[in-house]
């Protein structure tokens, strides 16, 4: 049976909620690794935009937006109810995740690249973002309520860059964020997401990989 073919890079956080989407739903696929500094041909073939995460389906679908993916996963199986309470609220803070948060911490992450201000100023500007999910926090288990969602694992990947620019002021900081942080990376779900995989080459098919879900 032909499986879905999906375009990664490991550290990619677009790609690693993408990856996170597809093993929770346990849709087996065949996974194809490729390195950002020399992409293959192939990833342009299927996606003009030549960025990561692609999703090939059988049908010759392609979905290149890793949320559509992860939303393409979910419909498929959603089996601990990940996107059906709070909708609204998720998908709201993941736009503003995609949109406010990644500029800022772009530009937090490579200061050096934005010389206009210093690094203190880029992070106050996700400070006040992550100041509400800390707050939240508080009171619930996770995010939007006391039960794992698709937002929290679609803003996870981003919060866990931001974190690792400095870890041990990140969890001075945010106490409830850091906590939440550390219990979804030490995640079985996230631990397996993260597997270190050979790069694919189009001319070594030995290099593709089948995840079983």
């Amino acid at each position: 049976m032909k499986l879905p073919v999906l375009f990664s890079f490991r550290r990619c956080p677009y790609a690693m909620r993408a990856r996170i989407a597809i093993y929770y739903s346990k849709i087996s696929y065949e996974h194809r690794e490729i390195l950002l500094k020399d992409r293959p041909e192939m990833l342009y073939k299927l996606s003009a935009k030549g960025t990561v995460p692609v999703l090939c389906l059988p049908d010759g679908k392609v979905i290149d937006e890793s949320l559509d993916i992860m939303k393409w996963a979910i419909s498929i199986s959603d089996p601990d109810s990940w996107f059906v309470n709070n909708k609204d609220a998720q998908l709201k803070a993941i736009e503003l995740n995609d949109t406010d948060f990644k500029k800022w911490l772009d530009r937090y992450k490579y200061y050096d690249r934005f010389p206009d201000f210093p690094p203190e100023f880029y992070r106050k500007e996700c400070e006040q973002i992550l100041d509400v999910y800390d707050k939240t926090l508080q009171n619930n288990q996770f995010l939007f309520d006391n039960n794992l969602s698709l937002g929290d694992m679609a803003i996870l990947p981003f919060i866990r860059q931001f974190a690792n620019v400095d870890i041990a002021w990140f969890n001075k900081r945010f106490v409830n964020l850091s906590d939440w942080l550390e219990r979804l990376i030490e995640s079985k779900l996230f631990i397996s997401m993260m597997k270190k995989y050979n790069v694919w080459n189009s001319l070594n098919k030995g290099e593709d990989i089948i995840f079983k879900g």
